[in-house]
């Protein structure tokens, strides 16, 4: 496990608490908007200042009694096989844990569920299951599969759509941990449409989902640093048009 970075607090990542943010190194999704190249692309990664987890806990145990939790960010967390014992430290300590995930590891995001290790989830829905492009060949592929890495399948996000639906607090189930879905909304990628049938796809009654502007800075793809994004307006209109699809939904 490869800790590229700590946000010592943070007010807003974490709903009602007071956290940090810790940022672990390494993805299985290449969005040409990401704007956190040095913790997808591997020859950034190599260059990038790292944190030891001796050094991680350290600070966690100076910070007792000040912070409440612990957000798990990344690249991709749930990509690491030792990421339960990372989190068995923190509940350790008597932190809240949240996790960041692209949805890609359902089998993860289960057992992290089942042995009860996260608070909170909040899952990256990256455009609706039906927008398409078109590659040099001329053929038709999906959008969301375009950013996936080998061995990612969509039938995994789809997966980890229906685990937070059906075993969270909300679910009806003995869930104990609250999540939200969340899109960074990119113009000249997606359109209205694909929030039309985004809110099909993940909706439901106890479902949450925010939608976020993208920020033109320092992007995978540098093409995506000229993109003007859109307006806050269009991003509410959107959020009102949807919201009676969900329980919560709201541009922020």
């Amino acid at each position: 496990m490869i800790i590229g970075g700590l946000q010592k607090t943070t007010l807003i990542d974490f709903p009602g608490k007071i956290a940090c943010i810790v940022f672990l190194a390494g993805c299985n999704f290449r969005c040409p908007w990401c704007y956190s190249a040095e913790l997808v692309l591997s020859e950034k990664i190599a260059k990038q200042p790292r944190l030891s987890e001796k050094e991680f806990f350290e600070f966690l145990e100076a910070r007792k009694g000040l912070l409440d939790g612990v957000v798990l960010c990344g690249g991709e967390p749930s990509i690491n096989k030792d990421l339960p014992d990372f989190i068995k430290k923190i509940k350790k300590m008597d932190f809240a844990v949240k996790l960041d995930t692209n949805g890609s590891n359902p089998k993860m995001l289960k057992e992290l569920i089942d042995v009860k290790l996260i608070d909170y989830v909040a899952m990256d829905i990256k455009t609706s299951l039906k927008s398409q492009i078109t590659n040099h060949k001329s053929q038709k592929k999906s959008v969301y599969e375009s950013l996936l890495v080998d061995g990612v399948k969509m039938a995994d996000i789809e997966k980890s759509v229906e685990i937070l639906k059906t075993h969270s607090a909300g679910s009806g189930q003995a869930g104990n941990f609250d999540f939200e879905f969340r899109t960074t909304v990119v113009n000249s990628v997606h359109s209205k449409e694909d929030f039309l049938e985004i809110a099909k796809w993940i909706g439901g009654e106890n479902v949450k989902y925010y939608l976020q502007n993208f920020r033109a800075e320092k992007t995978i793809d540098p093409e995506f640093e000229k993109v003007k994004p859109y307006s806050d307006l269009w991003l509410q209109d959107i959020a009102k048009e949807i919201s009676q699809y969900f329980k919560e939904c709201k541009a922020r």
